[in-house]
């Protein structure tokens, strides 16, 4: 049952007939420390204009008042607890992957809203599991792809919808990071794709670029579980880990356009991943963490544009206060759920061979290299890395056991125990 939405509180001006401004919406933060510093920046920033206010941290080791910058609210090791004895009306979820599910519906019992860290589970189940408690309980639930709140997405849609390249044939997307050794020894998950039993799922294309596959599929238009009919995979890694850290994927669309996301954290020199949407008469580029796009089409010159982006957090309270629409609710997030079942029921990805990667001295990082260039060539030419003649990939056209193509929608029974509730760092 949802919690009921208090009435606002009037304001100085409301008597001259001025409209009331509703009280600031109280948040817990659950995960502060790694990529929650970033929560914890922009909860105050919103909580500068008015529209928030953190009430408490969830944390299993407190923030001291140096890592806070100040005095911290209310914390607790305990989140459920925690919500209730804040009175909070929005959560943000940043914990380890396979805690997601759990921690969503301990907030959704309580009828606290939701902004859920990117992925949002490690298994289709677990995501099934999560949304459909989450709809059940009637809370809105923000699934955490920062890039698909760019202004950049609806116009390049509308370009493509326009003409502007032709007709629309595939999505490309490249992301060439670097990543130093301690990267994968952040945190006890990281670099995992299981732990204790449990599914983790933490490889380059599901965690650190899952923004380049979620982007790409957005574009085709394809964003729900029933828009993919089928998936390949190729996953591999330089580093001593379970998961992949140099991959990439072919996902079929119900539309017949494929798109293929090539990814590496072992790169010579890191770039900014992109989404490239060709067209029969041109191609549109986006930089999605610039909110920058280059259109290239027959008979123009090419033209770039810079559009600003909307943030995940603002939008979900916009939607409690004046019921605008979500930009990222879970089921926006089907197919792309889809690609991460694909990847943790493939084989454990294959280690590259010796001479196949090295160490960068004085950095110490691995490289794999000419992988800048397999990667970008991916994307240009919706390829896999066998396709392109990579000496150390699988066999070409190998799928991922139990893909969408083999097999359809697994069952619950399929994936790993439900995690423990447990809250850390991601």
């Amino acid at each position: 049952m949802t919690t009921p939405e208090p009435a606002p509180r009037a304001t100085p001006g409301a008597a001259s007939g001025a409209t009331p401004r509703p009280e600031p919406l109280p948040v817990v933060l659950a995960g502060a420390r790694g990529h929650g510093r970033w929560h914890l920046a922009n909860i105050r920033r919103l909580q500068e204009d008015g529209l928030v206010r953190l009430a408490g941290i969830c944390e299993l080791t407190p923030l001291t008042e140096d890592e806070y910058e100040g005095e911290p609210p209310e914390q607790s090791a305990d989140f459920g607890t925690l919500l209730e004895s804040t009175g909070a009306r929005i959560a943000v979820v940043c914990t380890p992957i396979h805690t997601h599910t759990d921690l969503a519906l301990a907030a959704a019992e309580r009828g606290v809203h939701l902004l859920l860290e990117k992925p949002p589970a490690p298994s289709y189940a677990e995501f099934r599991r999560m949304a459909d408690g989450v709809a059940a309980a009637g809370i809105a639930c923000q699934i955490g792809f920062q890039s698909l709140g760019s202004h950049a997405v609806p116009a390049i849609r509308a370009l493509v919808a326009d003409g502007a390249i032709g007709r629309p044939t595939g999505i490309g997307g490249a992301g060439a990071w670097v990543r130093p050794e301690d990267y994968f020894r952040r945190a006890p998950w990281a670099g995992r794709r299981r732990l204790n039993g449990v599914d983790v799922i933490d490889g380059a294309l599901t965690n650190p670029l899952a923004h380049a596959v979620a982007t790409a599929l957005a574009l085709a238009g394809s964003t729900r579980a029933e828009d993919v009919t089928g998936i390949e995979t190729e996953l591999l890694r330089a580093h001593d880990i379970e998961s992949d850290d140099t991959s990439c994927v072919r996902v079929t669309t119900a539309q017949g356009r494929p798109v293929t996301v090539a990814a590496t954290l072992c790169a010579e020199r890191a770039d900014d991943p992109y989404v490239l949407v060709h067209g029969t008469s041109g191609r549109i580029t986006f930089w999605y963490k610039q909110d920058r796009v280059l259109v290239q089409r027959a008979g123009h010159g090419p033209e770039e544009l810079h559009f600003g982006r909307t943030d995940l957090l603002e939008n979900l309270v916009d939607h409690l206060v004046t019921g605008a629409p979500l930009l990222v609710a879970p089921d926006a997030t089907g197919a792309f759920m889809k690609v991460v079942e694909a990847i943790r029921r493939a084989p454990d990805p294959a280690p590259l061979p010796a001479g196949a990667w090295h160490r960068v001295p004085g950095e110490n990082r691995r490289v794999v290299p000419g992988v800048d260039g397999l990667v970008a060539a991916a994307a240009d030419t919706l390829s896999l890395y066998s396709e392109l003649g990579a000496p150390w990939a699988l066999p070409a056209g190998q799928a991922a056991p139990g893909s969408a193509r083999q097999s359809g929608e697994p069952s619950a029974q399929q994936s790993a125990p439900h995690p423990p509730k447990e809250v850390s760092t991601r």
